[in-house]
Order: structure tokens, then sequence, then C-alpha cells
């Protein structure tokens, strides 16, 4: 009998607002939520205290409408309104699941979520809480990588996982060059030298400024979440 068991003990996970479609034009997929709240289960089970960052591209992306004449700030702040519907559905689908979980945001709705404070988010953790972390910095201009990188830093987490539609960086886009080639691991500098788009430049500044690792993955084979934080060879490794 094999036991699994964690490579890292604290995790931020970021996760895009369009997994929660699945197959839907936009919204959220009830079964998609529960399916991953589930995959996040079994990885709380191995003792890793977890936190989660969710876009909300699925419901409304920001920077997309403002490029269409709507005000860049009062755009931005709809796209962390729907970060926190995406926490809430996340919230709920992982409590019926059995795992005990706290919403923290960093714009204050104290009747939905708890604001966010690191002390009490680093004792959340400790206690084996879920803690989703929403609402982005709180501040526009800033896109939920860069909101998920600082959260990290601040809980003082082992790495940052970052889930995708892909397998991991690639030196182009799979999609278009059938013929990209997948890198196992790769430096902060060179992800921005080259502009591989796997995050925005700022979060990845953040994460060379503190050393974070960051891995990237496709979230879209069922168990990954799990092989990853286990230190299997999945996807790509930035850092480190």
């Amino acid at each position: 009998m094999i036991i699994e068991q964690a490579a890292y003990k604290k995790v931020l996970l970021k996760l895009s607002g369009e997994t929660f479609m699945g197959k839907l034009s936009g919204g959220i997929d009830p079964a998609v939520v529960d399916a991953l709240a589930v995959e996040i289960k079994e990885v709380v089970a191995l003792g890793v205290h977890l936190g989660i960052v969710i876009g909300g591209g699925n419901i409304f992306r920001g920077q997309s409408e403002s490029a269409k004449g709507l005000d860049r700030t009062t755009a931005d702040y709809m796209g962390m309104l729907a970060t926190v519907i995406n926490s809430l559905a996340l919230q709920s689908a992982l409590e019926n699941a059995g795992v005990t979980t706290r919403v923290q945001t960093a714009i204050e709705m104290r009747a939905v979520a708890e604001p966010f404070i690191q002390r009490r988010a680093m004792r959340h953790l400790e206690k084996g809480r879920v803690v989703i972390f929403a609402a982005g910095t709180g501040n526009p201009y800033f896109t939920t990588d860069t909101a998920a990188v600082l959260r990290a830093v601040e809980i003082k987490a082992d790495i940052i996982l970052k889930a995708t539609k892909v397998d991991g960086i690639y030196d182009s886009d799979p999609v278009e060059n059938p013929d990209a080639v997948m890198y196992k691991r790769i430096s902060y500098t060179d992800v921005l030298t080259k502009d591989l788009k796997v995050m925005d430049a700022t979060a990845i500044s953040l994460c060379r400024a503190n050393g974070l690792p960051l891995g990237v993955f496709n979230l879209q084979i069922p168990g990954n979440i799990k092989k990853v934080i286990c230190g299997q060879t999945v996807g790509t490794i930035v850092g480190g």
C-alpha cells in the first residue's frame, strides 16, 4: 500500500473563474464546482494548509469590459465582486463535502464573508480550514494573479499553484503551434524576458522578489492537484 504524502505543507491554489463554467458559455456549473471540491478535500486530508484565490472571468472580466468603454476602476471593482460570487459557490461546495472553509474578502462585506486579516487567515489555516481569498487585492488595476501571489506571500505559502487549461508553460501557444515545447522548469527571469504570459509581470516579479516557487499545471486532468502537491512531476515549475 502506497501512503501518499504532501511535498508542501502550505499551498496557495489559484483558479481561473472560467474553470467554474464547465461547458457553459458563462456562469457557474454546480457539477464542476462539486467535483473540484472533492479534489480539494483529498488534498486537505493530506494535512495541507490550503488557501485559494479564484478569478471572476466566468461572470465579469474588468479589463475586457473597460476596453469596451466602461470606466476601468468601476470595471475592476465589478470584477472583484464576481470573484466573491465564485468564492461563495466554492465555499458552499466544500462545506457540503465536509471541508471547513472561510471566505475572506479584501472589500468588506461582513454579511457574506470575513474581512481579510492576515493573522486571522493564518489561524484558520493552522486549524485545518481552507481559506478562500476573494475580491482581489481590493484595489483596481491589479489582477487576481497578483492578488494570489500577494496572499501566498502573506500566508507564507511554500508554493503557489496556478491551475490552467494546458499542461504547463510552453515556449509558444500550443493551440496555435503544435510543435510548441513545454518547459519542465524555468526561471522567473526567463518567463519575463520571453514574455510567456503565464501570469502578469507584477505577479512574476513578486514571486521572484520573495523566492516563491510557482507551479503551473492542467486542472482538467482529474487528480492533478493532489499529484502536484505530492511532488509528482506534473506541469511546469517556475523558480524554486
